[in-house]
Formats: C-alpha cells, sequence, structure tokens
C-alpha cells in the first residue's frame, strides 16, 4: 500500500544576535506562543535558528542565509531587524 507524501513543513527562519544558552526563556516562549496560534515544532511547523553569539558583524551573513532557506516568516530579534530587512527581496529599505 503506499502512503500518501506528507507535505513539506514550512519552515520559520529566527534570527538573534545574542547567544542561543542566554536565551532560553526567550524561545521557549516563542515555541509557547506559536504552539497557542496551532503552530507545533516538528509537527506543523519547523524552525531555523541562527545565532550571532554578540558577533554583530555576523548577522547581514546570518539574515541572509534565511532567506535563501526561503523561510515563510523571519523573525528577527535582538537588533537584528534592519539586516533581516535589508536580506529581504522586495521590502522598503
Amino acid at each position: 500500500m503506499a502512503r500518501a507524501q506528507q507535505p513539506a513543513l514550512r519552515v520559520i527562519g529566527f534570527l538573534h544576535s545574542g547567544m542561543e544558552t542566554a536565551q532560553g526563556n526567550t524561545v521557549e516562549a516563542f515555541r509557547q506562543g506559536l504552539a497557542e496560534a496551532g503552530f507545533v515544532e516538528g509537527r506543523n511547523v519547523a524552525i531555523e535558528f541562527r545565532w550571532a553569539n554578540i558577533q554583530f558583524g555576523r548577522v547581514p551573513a546570518l539574515a541572509t542565509d534565511l532567506v535563501q532557506r526561503d523561510v515563510a516568516v523571519l523573525v528577527a530579534a535582538g537588533g537584528t531587524v534592519r539586516a533581516a530587512k535589508a536580506a529581504t527581496p522586495g521590502t522598503r529599505r
């Protein structure tokens, strides 16, 4: 019996200038908010995290990487909004 092909998960990009180890509460709150809206990581959405680890010069490249992954949504946290906006085609600068 052939199985129905599972649809690909929508991907959310999460960009932060800080260190992952210091942002546990932020990430947990983010996941909880998504779950409350019906989005559960691994079930109907995937999250791609990018951390600059306080190396602010890395933020533009990390933003570009997420945009090139064709994420459905890009969350810019920790002072990364300008880099995310600059990396996103079709946005006003």
